[in-house]
């Protein structure tokens, strides 16, 4: 099932938890309609980081397109988070006439034989859920800029180690299993 959100007015990225056991979030707001959909760490920090490294593709392709306004989105997770569906995948894409970005967000479904994931009009995945939502280069920026802000706001690095540190330290493989 596709669901396109055209208008959006807001795409962001939040959290829910303490450190170490956090969950991350990607919201879509376009008008009165909210979706929340569930994400990985790693698949937040590597959107951020392909968004940044499109912005500076875009740049060099199209030297004329406007430079998006920084726009930092502080604002909290929209309450409550009601998980539509966790991402298995995630496209992007530029379509240079209306100078937006397209993100689908496709869901994680271990029955799709392998060969389907990227036939969008499969049979085998019309049970699928994706969000697809058409972004400014501006709310692009905003997204990369809170993601990657998110991502290392997490644990401290062990500096042994680089393995995360829990608050109440943990157990270091380089220190012969002595707690640090």
């Amino acid at each position: 099932m596709l669901r396109t959100f055209e208008n959006v007015s807001r795409f962001t990225v939040g959290t829910l938890g303490e450190p170490g056991s956090r969950s991350f979030w990607i919201q879509v707001r376009s008008g009165n309609v909210l979706v929340s959909v569930a994400a990985e760490k790693s698949q937040v920090s590597l959107l951020g980081e392909r968004f940044e490294e499109m912005l500076r593709e875009i740049r060099l392709a199209h030297p004329k397109i406007e430079r998006p306004d920084l726009i930092e989105d502080r604002e909290d997770l929209e309450t409550p988070v009601i998980g539509e569906f966790r991402i298995g995948a995630i496209a992007i894409f530029f379509d240079e006439f209306t100078e937006k970005v397209q993100v689908d967000l496709r869901e994680v479904n271990i029955d799709v034989d392998e060969e389907d994931i990227f036939e969008i009009d499969s049979p085998s995945l019309d049970n699928i859920q994706v969000v697809r939502a058409y972004l400014s280069l501006a709310q692009v920026k905003s997204f990369a800029l809170r993601a990657e802000a998110l991502v290392k706001a997490g644990r401290r690095p062990c500096p042994f180690c680089a393995l995360p540190i829990d608050p109440l330290g943990h157990i270091c493989a380089r220190a012969n299993g002595y707690r640090r």
